[in-house]
Order: structure tokens, then C-alpha cells, then sequence
């Protein structure tokens, strides 16, 4: 089989043909239709993890999978219904199993599991071992394809969790306004859950890309505001303008740069709140005195667990969130995750095996 692996941090990935991997008995294998290409494959490639995670090279990048069940494993009970030729999505946080996390559910919290293309299997081969537990099958429809699926298991699923946050928290609703920061692969989903979650709040899309917010316009994002090179006061001043209030209730920043967040507590309101997905930065600066007097609250969101990711494809499958995709050849891979990298791909690109 094909499979793009990595050999090392800041180097191309390596496009080899390699064994197909065997199951264990209670895995399926998955044979990949489409490997959604997140900026988080571009930084593992480029370090941004090297302090975090132990590498044991070569990695196969890929964590948004998804495909159809090539072989069922001999231990995969009945009860799975896993049948060979169904269309799945895979899960790609696996964790241990026994700790507090996953009992909660939360196994992408796991301190001692794993994750779907951080080790030997990624999607960026065309196929691999999954446990039964962390596929969901997916009923083949207009729409629900590999290539548009994939996606959703990160970059639909990320910004689900954070908005879920915020929601819960009793910082949505009417009368509100909440904005979406970083108008990228989890922005434009973040814009649509925005619409979906939002009990009537007002939605703004801020980012730096026209092109970018003009996708979110689409989306369904109330107003629209290009922050590049804009400073607080200037922003505001156009929120007042647009919306007929200055600051914001609630925001979802699914860029994670430090001037992102800061922009976003600048603009906040009292008991306002941020919900961080985004994974640009290394480090935030935010000033202690308006944190605590004025209540604000922020929200650490990471991925999201298996139950998310079943809502998430519920809305799919009733066509409540859509995306752009960009179909990849295998062979384009690394020149793919350049451009990534530069922030020159709207919507999500995927991997697709002909």
C-alpha cells in the first residue's frame, strides 16, 4: 500500500509503498477513502509537538479518517454490526481505558493513551488497524462520503466541543453576540455550530482572509470583520457599528495565536467567556486585573469524545453542516501541507485514494 511517512521534524514526508498491516482480533481494518489534512500534521511535522509527545519514527501523520471496512477481526462481536464494504469514520483519540477520563468518556483526555496519526497508522496510508470500538459507521447518502467525512472527526468535531462549552456555561442566547476568531478548517464549522448552538445570539466571524470570510458569510456568520492590522479600539469601533454593541459575549477562537486571544479578552464583555480550540501559538498573555474583576472565564476545549462526534454526524446526515473540500492526490501530499502551512487552503483538504 501507499503511505506518507515521517522520518523526522522539518523534513517532506518520505511517499513509500509499504506492507498492508495486520488486524488483531478485535480490530477492523480500515481501508482509507479520505484523510483529512489538518494544520496540526503540518506542525507535527515542523516540532511544534517535540517537547510533548515521544516519537518512535516512522510516523504515519493523519488523524481525520475516513473509508470502509476492508476485513473484520475474528473478536469483533455481533453487537459491533461491523460488516465488511460499511462506510465508517474513525475515532481518533484511543485511550487506555482505566483512567478517570475515560470512564468519563473523555478518552481524548487520556494521559497514557494514544492517537490515530501520532504513531506507526495514520490516514495518510491507505489502510489501517482500528479497534472496533473507535469506528462509527456511516450510511453511504449524497453527501456522506469519505472526503467529506474525514473532516469532521477533527475539524467538525473540535469546534463542537468549545461551542458546547460556552453553551453550557449560559454565555449563548438572545441579545448576545458571539464571535468566531480564525476563520480556517474549524472556523467554518465553527460559523455553522455558531448558527446551530447559539439560542439566538448574533453571530460575528472575525479573521484576516476576505476570502476566508466571505466563506463564513456563507456559512451563515451575521457579520464579518477583517482584524488585520486593526487594532482593538478600531474592531470595536466596527462591532458598534455592525451590531450596535462593542463587545462580545462570548468567543470561539479556533486560531490559538496569542494576538487572537488577546483581541478577543480585549473585546470582551463583563462575565463574558473564550473558549480556545485553535493550536497556532505556544503561550497566552492576558491581564490578571480584567480577568477576575470584570468575571471573564476561559475555557481550555481539546478535540472532542466519541458521543460528540455521533452528534456531529448526526447533523451531517440531516445536512446541517457542510464545508469546503479540496481533494488531494497522495503524490501532492507534502507540497498540500506547504500550503497549509502558509494558510493558503480554504475549507479542508483530503487526502482521496483513486
Amino acid at each position: 500500500m501507499r503511505a506518507a511517512r515521517m522520518y523526522g521534524y522539518h523534513q517532506p514526508l518520505r511517499l513509500e509503498e509499504i506492507d498492508v498491516p495486520e488486524i488483531g482480533p478485535e480490530d477492523v481494518l480500515v481501508k482509507v477513502g479520505g484523510a483529512g489534512m489538518c494544520r496540526t500534521d503540518y506542525q507535527l511535522i515542523d516540532g511544534y509537538f517535540d517537547r510533548g509527545l515521544a516519537m518512535d519514527y516512522p510516523i504515519t501523520p493523519g488523524h481525520e479518517i475516513a473509508g470502509w471496512i476492508d476485513r473484520v477481526g475474528s473478536q469483533v462481536p455481533a453487537a459491533a454490526a461491523l460488516s465488511e464494504g460499511a462506510q465508517v469514520v474513525v475515532f481518533g483519540p484511543w485511550g487506555d481505558g482505566a483512567c478517570r477520563q475515560c470512564h468519563e468518556g473523555n478518552e481524548q483526555l487520556c494521559g497514557h493513551g494514544t492517537w490515530a496519526g501520532f504513531g506507526r497508522h495514520g490516514g495518510y496510508q491507505e489502510y489501517l488497524p482500528v479497534n472496533y470500538r473507535y469506528v462509527i459507521t456511516v450510511p453511504a447518502a449524497e453527501g456522506l462520503t469519505p472526503a467529506t467525512l474525514a473532516p469532521l472527526t477533527d475539524a467538525g468535531l473540535t469546534p463542537y466541543r468549545g461551542l458546547q462549552k460556552l453553551r453550557d456555561g449560559g454565555h449563548l442566547g438572545p441579545g448576545r453576540t458571539l464571535a468566531v476568531t480564525g476563520i480556517g478548517g474549524l472556523g467554518s464549522y465553527g460559523v455553522q455550530y455558531a448558527r446551530l448552538l447559539g439560542g439566538g445570539a448574533t453571530v460575528v466571524a472575525l479573521g484576516r482572509s476576505d476570502d476566508k470570510l466571505q466563506s463564513a458569510a456563507r456559512h451563515g456568520a451575521d457579520h464579518v470583520v477583517n482584524v488585520g492590522g486593526k487594532t482593538a479600539a478600531a474592531v470595536a469601533a466596527e462591532l458598534e457599528n455592525l451590531t450596535g454593541r462593542a463587545e462580545l459575549d462570548a468567543v470561539l477562537d479556533c486560531a490559538g495565536a496569542e494576538d487572537s486571544i488577546k483581541l478577543a479578552f480585549e473585546l470582551l464583555a463583563v462575565e463574558g467567556a473564550v473558549a480556545s480550540v485553535g493550536l497556532i501559538g505556544n503561550r497566552i498573555d492576558i491581564p490578571l486585573f480584567p480577568l477576575v474583576s470584570r468575571e471573564f472565564t476561559y475555557y481550555g476545549s481539546f478535540w472532542g469524545n466519541f458521543n460528540d462526534l455521533t452528534e456531529v454526524l448526526a447533523l451531517a446526515e440531516a445536512g446541517r453542516v457542510t464545508d469546503t473540500i479540496t481533494e488531494v492526490r497522495w503524490e501532492d501530499v507534502n507540497d498540500t501541507l506547504d500550503a497549509i502551512g502558509r494558510g493558503d487552503v480554504i475549507g479542508r483538504a483530503v487526502i482521496v485514494y483513486d
